[in-house]
């Protein structure tokens, strides 16, 4: 994949998805095919406890399903699997390597994601000629990301205002039920983890929640 073709995709994805490595399933390859079908257009392995090794190991599944469908996927946090594997994007938070950190240690071509809690940190991620995607959240309390407070609707309307023109994403406790306060808000991308980690059937789960955003 090219670095514009990566562009593209990035500039049309609406629905994003991080999972674990479902180690105690046994059944992320199958279950990355099911989220893909349903409509997934990024997929972040997020798996804290995974070491390099094994790391690297799923890395290299996920990226084959990612091919196969035409998805984008993306490392979080971990410049060194990112640069080994190739991936074609790479996340990082508030807390982990410094944007041009990223930018120096992977070159330009690899897409570059940053997480946002606050409005002086969204426009940061804006401003910043670095950043290809900035995620906006967690709008509420998820177990995903313990210890992080809720930002809420207000700071997602408040971006949204702002107009960005760097593609950005609403992230944290979505689900179907909470999708029309989203859009309501002004986001038209968002990321899931549990509405499809845990759905008993992914596929679904991801289609229902696909064919609500904007085209």
């Amino acid at each position: 994949m090219t670095s514009a073709d990566a562009r593209a995709r990035l500039a049309a994805a609406r629905l994003y998805l991080c999972t674990d490595a479902r180690e105690e399933r046994g059944d992320l390859e199958e279950f990355l095919h099911a989220a893909l079908r349903g409509g997934v257009d990024v997929v972040q392995l997020r798996d804290k406890t995974l070491d390099v090794r094994r790391e690297l190991e799923l890395q290299e599944i996920v990226a084959a399903v990612a091919t196969e469908h035409g998805a984008l996927w993306c490392v979080n946090d971990r410049a060194d699997v990112a640069s080994l594997v190739g991936a074609p994007v790479f996340h990082t938070g508030q807390d982990d390597l410094p944007v041009s950190g990223s930018r120096a240690l992977l070159g330009g071509d690899v897409l570059l994601g940053r997480s946002t809690h606050a409005a002086v940190e969204a426009a940061a991620a804006e401003a910043d000629p670095d950043v290809d995607y900035f995620c906006v959240g967690p709008l509420w309390a998820t177990p995903t990301k313990p210890g992080r407070p809720a930002v809420g609707l207000d700071l997602l309307q408040e971006v949204a205002d702002s107009r960005p023109s760097t593609p950005w994403f609403a992230i944290g406790g979505i689900d179907g039920e909470r999708l029309d306060e989203v859009l309501d808000a002004g986001a038209e991308r968002i990321v899931v983890v549990r509405a499809v980690t845990e759905a008993a059937d992914p596929e679904a789960a991801a289609r229902a929640l696909r064919e609500r955003l904007p085209a």
